[in-house]
């Protein structure tokens, strides 16, 4: 398939899953669910496009991804809930100080699951990179561990994430409910999506990685450590999980161990409709899922979940690499 087809292919299916809804509810009740659908979308973007990195430049199946997720969670909860105990800052009617809430418990997230992610590339993934069966076995027990070690620290039971003030409830246009924190997910997800590409496209470390998403053994022939850069990839990846972690707890408003596994799901889809590599394709894949998990869940709610393996499935039947995917 060329270019021209595959933006053809792209254009129909996001069309499709875009406007085909229109012709069973009201405009009204539309763009609420086109709302809700994009700020999921970019939400399950947060997660996938880090394991978009590990999976398109280093061939690692790290189904200990999720994990990071819930720990991301878990941490922005603490820093939220202790800012809101101490100073108030989640309760105060002030956008500034729930902005700075949001800022810092996103900081620690990030920080927290990037030294993770380094722990669990150097000590578990590491030794059996190019060995698929083993990554699989490999991070399942990682995720385990690392689920277990949330009950320990935080408890088994559902947390309530605090949510700030100014980014509760919702803006009434024109007889349209959109709520609020779908819109500040929808604006960070764009402002990852943006640094995410400028990073890989106009700096230096940038072109190194898309070049080993093409040929990771031309780059150890040009004298670069790929293990180093392996490091860094998979650390950035799950920084971006935590991130993810954070912006999932407070647009649900709860945590729970399991959280990041469920997501996991999604994200692995996205990244497969996008194609192995392909930022492009993971925001695109992302917001395809999103929307129409927010449809058929409000048109036909027991087929929520399947559709988006429906979806999948058909993308791959007409591109088996994925929408923006490139054959090797």
């Amino acid at each position: 398939m060329n270019g021209g087809a595959r933006r053809a292919a792209v254009w129909l299916v996001g069309a499709g899953v875009f406007l085909l809804p229109l012709a069973f509810m009201d405009g009204r009740t539309w763009v609420t669910l086109t709302v809700a659908g994009v700020a999921m979308g970019m939400l399950v973007f947060l997660v996938a496009s880090g394991l978009t990195l590990i999976f398109g430049l280093m061939d690692v199946l790290n189904f200990a991804h999720g994990a990071l997720f819930s720990w991301g969670a878990y941490v922005g909860f603490s820093v939220a809930l202790f800012l809101n105990a101490r100073w108030g800052w989640a309760e105060a009617p002030s956008f500034v100080l729930n902005a700075l809430l949001l800022v810092v418990a996103v900081a620690a997230a990030m920080l927290v699951a990037l030294g993770l992610g380094v722990v669990v590339e150097r000590v578990i993934v590491r030794p059996v990179y190019g060995k698929h069966m083993f990554q699989i076995l490999i991070t399942l027990g990682a995720t385990i561990v690392i689920e277990e070690l949330i009950r320990i620290v935080w408890g088994p039971n559902d947390q309530v994430m605090p949510v700030p003030f100014t980014f509760q409830g919702s803006w009434d246009l024109a007889d349209v409910i959109v709520l609020r924190f779908p819109i500040v997910a929808i604006v960070l997800g764009l402002l990852v999506y943006a640094g995410i590409t400028a990073f890989l496209n106009r700096t230096r470390v940038g072109l190194i990685v898309r070049a080993g998403v093409e040929n990771g053994e031309m780059i150890q022939v040009l004298g670069h450590n790929i293990y180093r850069y392996f490091t860094w990839v998979f650390a950035a990846g799950s920084a971006l999980a935590g991130l993810g972690g954070v912006m999932w707890g407070m647009f649900s408003q709860s945590v729970r161990p399991t959280m990041g596994a469920e997501q996991l799901i999604f994200a692995f889809i996205v990244v497969i409709i996008g194609g192995l590599g392909s930022i492009n394709g993971s925001l695109v894949g992302a917001l395809i899922i999103g929307l129409a998990y927010n449809y058929v869940a409000f048109l036909v709610p027991k087929a929520a979940i399947g559709v988006n393996m429906a979806i999948m499935v058909l993308i791959l039947l007409v591109r088996p690499t994925g929408l923006f995917g490139v054959g090797k």
